[in-house]
């Protein structure tokens, strides 16, 4: 279940900054008041860890991840 809720906070992630990338537009910093407000550093602090988690997601036994997705 965490691996999963890591994965949904790094698209989000991903998605932020490609709309960073493509449009300059900091979707998080403008939902919750800046990129300095209290909500965005959680958010963004949120997101690295949530990549950090994912890091171990590749040096994990193939049959692991299998049984998480269902196969």
């Amino acid at each position: 279940m965490l691996d999963r809720i890591a994965l949904i906070i790094l698209a989000i992630g991903g998605i932020n900054w490609g709309a960073i990338g493509l449009f300059q537009f900091d979707l998080v910093a403008w939902i919750f008041g800046g990129q300095g407000a209290l909500l965005s550093r959680i958010i963004y602090t949120l997101v690295a860890l949530s990549a950090i988690w994912c890091i171990s997601l590749l040096f994990r036994e193939n049959e692991l991840v299998e049984s998480m997705n269902g196969d």
